[in-house]
């Protein structure tokens, strides 16, 4: 047991009265969103800042789930987010693992061409041809393909695969492995944390992104969950005008709101899970033990 003095209980109580105060801080704009998308109009406008609310009404909810196509926004959304991540986490590990090996033919010329990437890129008109000669263009692996690799997750990976003691895979080559099966059962293993973290990034990347979809894809039926919510934020005075009238019950703010709840919970729901792999890839190049 630790003795703190009277001087360092009154100390650590002010520190935790304070985040708990910058943490309801946090809170209180999420809170908000998801008082107002269950709130009848009447009440929020009464009321103008609506935290617990008196009433409670799921008109904003059904909204969004009968009338903006919520439920293909999810499919393709999964799609992207599931099939997406596997990929770009396969393809980043396969370019950094051999690009960490000092020994590798033409390394630094590699390393410097993706590092170029990472500062300069072709611009959103050849990028666009690009993909209309691939044959991309109203396809779901539109929102794959051109970003399989990021060059910054491969260099983190990179660097993490260069801190591993060279003397494992030397055993491993003592016994019959090859450097396919050395990365499979003792790289991978070994790199948990990092890949978790890089999973993370990839797959919070594909569940926020928007943009390529609005340039590369014009069938509404393959449009991802952010652009759903992007054009309910932007049209839904015109385009839900004459349902919400039709109703008069719910407001065209309560149905914003309601979208967002939609495409911010599974996120929320997942990251509790992957939470201490990203602090432990958060720590990555400290001390080791």
């Amino acid at each position: 047991m630790i003795h703190l003095t009277i001087g360092e209980k009154v100390w650590q109580s002010v520190v935790y009265v304070i985040l708990i105060f910058l943490s309801l801080l946090c809170l209180l704009p999420f809170l908000y969103v998801i008082a107002v998308s269950v709130t009848p109009e009447s009440e929020v406008l009464r009321r103008g800042i609506v935290i617990i609310p008196e009433s409670f009404t799921f008109l904003a909810y059904k909204e969004v789930f009968v009338s903006h196509g919520i439920w293909q926004a999810y499919k393709i959304t999964l799609f992207r987010t599931i099939i997406g991540t596997a990929l770009n986490v396969f393809f980043t590990v396969i370019a950094a693992y051999p690009l960490s090996k000092k020994y590798l033919p033409g390394r630094s010329p590699f390393l410097l061409f993706i590092v170029f990437t990472m500062m300069f890129s072709g611009g959103l008109i050849p990028t666009y041809l690009l993909i209309r000669s691939l044959g991309l263009l109203n396809s779901p692996w539109v929102l794959i393909i051109p970003n399989l690799i990021s060059a910054f997750n491969l260099v983190i990976i990179k660097g993490f695969f260069e801190q591993l003691p060279g003397e494992i895979e030397e055993s491993a080559r003592v016994d019959g492995a090859s450097e396919l099966q050395s990365l499979w059962r003792i790289i991978l293993p070994l790199s948990l944390p990092v890949i978790s973290t890089i999973s993370l990034f990839y797959a919070v990347g594909h569940w926020n992104s928007y943009f390529d979809a609005i340039v590369y894809i014009n069938d509404s039926n393959l449009m991802p969950l952010q652009v759903v919510l992007r054009n309910i934020l932007l049209n839904v005075a015109t385009q839900s005008a004459e349902s919400l009238a039709n109703s008069g019950t719910v407001s065209t703010f309560a149905v914003q709101m309601a979208t967002v709840v939609v495409t911010t919970i599974p996120i929320l729901i997942v990251y509790p899970f992957l939470q201490k792999h990203f602090t432990k890839g958060v720590l990555l190049g400290s001390v080791k033990g």
